[in-house]
């Protein structure tokens, strides 16, 4: 029987030009395969990996290279379509961690990244069969060779002789490693969306003669946008719709086809999918319905649709999607089912949801807001919210990201995304608690409070519905961002002004006493008035609401003078309407109707106009903060914190040198955490289990100082009236053993523990591995209230002094920890070093499922741990972002 290869080995990648291949392990069935391959390659290429002709393979070569054992011999084969473009395998030498690597590429298919991809895809399946260094024998003249090892990242050494230059390579991660590989995954996938956008010729799959079908609305709303390549539309039975001639199949188009929109019902996609294949087509959009949001014979149908197209080297959008729009103007593409497309802007906008869609693209319309371009995803099965960050991020017409998500497919990936991209352009999120069945979508093992934490982590503005969406859209892309959060407010209406005021009070800004100009104020008393005003704040809200409509357009005119004088935002209520009023807006270019940079946003009522500058505040302020760096700890013994895992999980009690459990091998497992807190510099003041009071009093005076009687279980130990503090003699020590036994009963274990400096206050730290998420750090104060109240604050591993400093100032309760309410100032930054310690062992060790250390103690003088339990879990699927690039 043939060896089976692990099937995280396969996967779908996308290569530097935005098309896909399909990466795996080579098979004996691919001998076919590897000789139609080995006939097209050119004699160089074929020179340049065996040092000499070789015309053809043998019957001996091809089951040598077909037949590998996937440990000392592996091949890995990039595949698009039913063909070979690829091979790259390495063959294990003496030392048994060395092995000898060779590549080889199709011609055709030569510096489209398929050989960096399958480097990527190899040196990690050798790190699992323990081989540490790659060795290459090249020629000289083989440059391409040479510069993909030495463009990797790793470190590389090279050596001349005897007519070859002999390649060293060690596979051990390096951030630098690490940084090519984003950057890598970066600029490939913005291009495969590239490739989608910006099309120069779209085919209408299904777009026939009846009105209201999907197909004909699209093909109408491509002919009306003005799209500037050639549409085709295809129809078996007619010879045109709308006009243009159609065409029987997408096989009889006589030019090429970039896009293929398919409008046709479910069952007959994957043929088509195909056919677009063999044409040649780049890119798919599905509006079709009838797959995942429809059960299990969907999901395995919108499984092989993807499965077919990437295999093809196509993308695909949806399916059950309404379509993908660019409003560039050398583009005008409006490849979706809504006839009223916004105009040209600097909003990207993202979608989940097709039915929404339409109406949000007319809600976006009615405000007089502009997009650069539109995608909605459907049931998202392959294009993504993240494959649209790598785009935006360096699109110049795209200056805010909206995103209305319903699933998040790869969560870390968003996150570290997010967190690079919002440091030059804001990302405005709606994401609904719900999951809809269609999505291929991990399930968080986190709180929806957790998610938010995480969005402003990584500076996401998260808004509670599509109103604000937009409200704070509308602000971000047309005025600069405030510097603080004074905030002025200016008007008409001494009633509207008031509650602008209040607005500001309520939602953590600081306003200043409101100027009312009475009802009769015209352009100059607000021009002056609001020049005023900005001279002393960092933005401004300015309410126009006149009894009697007048000078409406020339008081617009002085609040966009004054706004631009002062080059701080200001937003408006502006006659009680909602948008980019014509008469707030900076003028653009010729046939540019548009609203351009310096506009001035109106609301109906001046609290969302708050509401929106609400957020732009915040977002300001995170992004003003350095990002920070995780700290270098010079305590920490990984290994040592690996190994004592890795004697748990086998239920080595042995070798965890005192870590009692529970559980057996292979399976969750409790233990005692202080052995592993103590790998990381962190100590666990230990509590001493006394069978009865004259134990107690031994361990007490062994103790010294003054101790703590309490119940041995932290579960028993959080009752109110179950710790006895304080204690220094003797008869204190056997007075509280005997009160606790009497109240929880004699079987009820207790301890005795030393007594942490007082006063101090009650704080909980713990970790929380999710799958997708992968290690999350939590904090909140250990008060009653506080943990009644879910108050915990969320931030994921590792740990930055930044993210520490956010984690202990995030909760509601965090002014107990600063002096406040007659509590005594803690020590924060010792308590901030404790959050980097345990995020650095949360980043390390994904074992570890759960990990909470309860209670610490946050004093003036500093922190003291005294319980800590963790739950251990066998690791047995890698996070979606570890390793080689592919798609999720």
């Amino acid at each position: 029987m043939h060896p089976r290869y692990p099937a995280h080995w396969e996967a779908d990648v996308v290569l530097s030009d935005g098309g896909t291949a399909h990466v795996r392990p080579i098979r004996p069935d691919d001998a076919a395969m590897l000789r139609s391959f080995y006939s097209r390659l050119s004699a160089e290429s074929i020179y340049f990996r065996y040092f000499g002709p070789r015309p053809r393979l043998t019957d001996k070569d091809v089951v040598w290279f077909t037949n590998v054992d996937y440990d000392n011999r592996v091949a890995l084969i990039a595949t698009i379509g039913t063909e070979m473009v690829a091979v790259v395998r390495y063959d294990r030498i003496s030392p048994r961690d060395h092995a000898e690597v060779a590549f080889l590429v199709e011609d055709a298919h030569q510096g489209r990244g398929v050989a960096s991809v399958l480097m990527e895809h190899l040196r990690a399946a050798a790190r699992e069969r323990g081989i540490k260094t790659f060795i290459a024998d090249v020629l000289p003249g083989n440059h391409r060779m040479m510069g993909l090892f030495r463009q990797a990242g790793y470190t590389a050494q090279s050596q001349f002789e005897d007519g070859v230059v002999r390649m060293t390579l060690d596979l051990s991660s390096t951030e630098t490693a690490q940084e090519v590989r984003l950057a890598r995954e970066h600029r490939a996938e913005a291009r495969s969306i590239a490739r989608l956008l910006n099309p120069e010729s779209v085919a209408v799959i299904g777009a026939s003669r009846e009105p209201g079908g999907i197909g004909q609305a699209v093909l109408r709303n491509l002919l009306a946008a003005d799209f500037t390549g050639p549409v085709y539309p295809v129809h078996r039975q007619v010879r045109a719709v709308a006009g243009v001639r159609a065409y029987r199949n997408v096989s009889a188009i006589d030019g090429e086809v970039d896009l293929a929109v398919l409008a046709v019902p479910a069952e007959g996609v994957l043929e088509l999918v195909e056919e677009c294949a063999q044409k040649g087509v780049k890119g798919l959009v599905v509006l079709s319905s009838g797959f995942g949001e429809t059960g299990p014979e969907g999901r395995a149908r919108q499984e092989e649709l993807v499965h077919i197209a990437r295999g093809y080297g196509m993308r695909v959008v949806g399916p059950n999607c309404l379509g993908i729009a660019n409003t560039d103007p050398a583009v005008r593409l409006n490849a979706t089912l809504a006839a009223t497309l916004p105009g040209r802007g600097r909003v990207g906008f993202f979608s989940q949801s097709g039915a929404l869609g339409t109406a949000l693209l007319q809600r976006v319309a009615q405000r007089g807001m502009g997009i650069s371009t539109f995608v909605s995803a459907g049931n998202r099965a392959d294009v993504s919210g993240n494959d649209l960050l790598q785009y935006w991020e360096e699109d110049p017409s795209t200056d805010v990201i909206l995103l209305y998500l319903e699933s998040i497919g790869n969560p870390r990936k968003f996150t570290r995304l997010a967190r690079r991209i919002s440091r030059s352009k804001p990302i405005v999120v709606v994401k609904s608690r719900g999951v809809p069945g269609g999505h291929r979508a991990p399930v968080l093992a986190l709180p929806d409070t957790a998610l938010s934490s995480l969005f402003a982590q990584a500076g996401v503005i998260r808004v509670d519905d599509l109103v604000q969406l937009f409200d704070v859209a509308q602000l971000l892309a047309h005025q600069p961002l405030p510097e603080g959060p004074r905030v002025g407010v200016v008007g008409n209406s001494d009633a509207l002004t008031l509650l602008a005021e209040e607005a500001c009070a309520g939602a953590g800004l600081e306003p200043r006493p409101p100027v009312n100009l009475g009802a009769q104020a015209g352009a100059a008393e607000f021009a002056e008035a609001l020049r005023r005003v900005l001279a002393e704040v960092d933005a401004a809200v300015a309410i126009y609401m006149p009894p009697i409509p007048g000078e409406s357009r020339e008081v617009a005119e002085a609040l966009l003078e004054a706004a631009r004088e002062s080059g701080k935002p200001v937003l408006a209520t502006f006659q009680g309407q909602m948008g980019m009023p014509p008469d707030l807006r900076v003028p653009g270019g010729p046939g540019d109707e548009s609203p351009q940079r310096g506009s001035i946003p109106s609301f109906p009522a001046p609290e969302e106009a708050v509401r929106a500058l609400a957020h732009a505040v915040r977002y300001a302020q995170w992004r003003g903060r350095p990002p920070g760096m995780v700290p270098h700890v010079e305590d920490v013994d990984t290994a040592e914190a690996r190994r004592i895992v890795a004697a748990a999980l086998s239920g080595d009690e042995a070798a965890g040198e005192g870590m009692a459990g529970e559980g057996m091998a292979g399976e969750e497992r409790e233990i005692d955490a202080s052995p592993l807190l103590a790998c990381y510099g962190i100590e666990v003041w230990p509590a001493h289990v006394a069978a009865d009071a004259e134990e107690a009093v031994a361990i007490a005076e062994r103790l010294g100082g003054p101790v703590v009687v309490k119940p041995a279980d932290p579960e028993d130990a959080r009752r109110a009236g179950t710790v006895r503090i304080g204690l220094t003699d003797p008869a204190g020590v056997r007075q509280a053993y005997a009160d606790l036994a009497a109240l929880l009963g004699r079987d009820t274990p207790l301890a005795v523990q030393r007594m942490a400096p007082q006063p101090s206050v009650p704080t909980v730290v713990g970790v929380t591995q999710d799958r997708y998420f992968g290690g999350v750090v939590t904090f909140g104060l250990g008060e009653v209230t506080a943990r009644l109240l879910g108050d915990q604050a969320y931030r994921l591993a590792p740990v930055t002094a930044e993210d520490a400093a956010g984690l202990v100032r995030s909760v509601r309760a965090a002014p107990l920890l600063f002096g406040e309410y007659g509590y005594q100032a803690v020590a924060v930054e010792a308590l901030e070093e404790l959050l980097v310690r345990v995020g650095l062992l949360a980043d390390a060790l994904p074992e570890v499922a759960r990990m909470d250390l309860d209670p610490v103690l946050a004093g003036a003088s500093g922190v003291t741990v005294l319980g800590a339990r963790a739950v251990l879990r066998p690791v047995t699927a890698l996070r979606p972002d570890v390793g080689p690039r592919r798609l999720s």
